[in-house]
C-alpha cells in the first residue's frame, strides 16, 4: 500500500457547495502537512440537513474566503498526488462541480479521475457498516466526525493500516 498520499475531506453547505475542507499530506507514512479552512459557499446558502450533519452555519462562513480565494492552497497540496477519501465519489464530485462553478478545469490538478477510497477498501474487507465512524471505532482512531480535518486525518490513518 502506498504511504505517500494526500487524504481529503469536504463538508458541504448544499448538495455540492463546499463549506469546509480538510487536507492531510503524508510522506512515507508520516503526516507532514495539515490544512483546514472554512469556505463561504455560493450565496452563503445552506440546507438545514447539511447543518444538522456538521454544525457549520451561514454565521460561521459569512466572512470565510470563497473557494476561488483558497483554491491555490488546495492545488498546491493535491497537484499530481495520489488522493484518498473515505467516500471518494462524493468528495471527488464535490470538488469537480465546485471547480466547474468557478470556471476551473479539473484537469488543472493533474490528478486521477478516480481516487483511492477507504470506504470501498473496508467494504471489500467485509466491514459492516464501513462508514468512517464505524471503521475508526474498530481501529481506535480518534475522530470528530464531520469536522473536515479530523475526517481527513482519520481517513489517512485507515488507508495506512488497510
Amino acid at each position: 500500500m502506498e504511504k505517500t498520499f494526500v487524504a481529503i475531506d469536504f463538508e458541504t453547505a448544499t448538495r455540492h457547495h463546499i463549506c469546509s475542507v480538510g487536507i492531510v499530506t503524508l510522506e512515507n507514512g508520516e503526516i507532514i502537512d495539515e490544512f483546514h479552512t472554512l469556505i463561504k459557499p455560493i450565496n452563503n446558502e445552506y440546507n438545514w440537513r447539511n447543518i444538522q450533519v456538521h454544525g457549520i452555519t451561514e454565521n460561521d462562513t459569512v466572512n470565510a474566503p470563497l473557494f476561488s480565494e483558497i483554491y491555490h492552497e488546495i492545488k498546491k497540496r493535491i497537484y499530481g498526488k495520489t488522493l484518498v477519501a473515505h467516500n471518494e465519489s462524493f468528495d471527488r464530485n464535490v470538488l469537480i462541480k465546485t471547480m466547474r462553478d468557478y470556471g476551473i478545469d479539473y484537469s488543472d490538478l493533474n490528478i486521477s479521475n478516480r481516487w483511492e477510497c477507504t470506504l470501498r477498501i473496508y467494504r471489500a474487507k467485509g466491514y459492516k457498516p464501513a462508514n468512517l465512524n464505524a471503521c475508526c471505532k474498530i481501529h481506535g482512531i480518534e475522530l470528530e466526525h464531520h469536522q473536515a480535518l479530523s475526517d481527513a486525518r482519520a481517513c489517512a490513518k485507515l488507508f495506512l493500516i488497510a
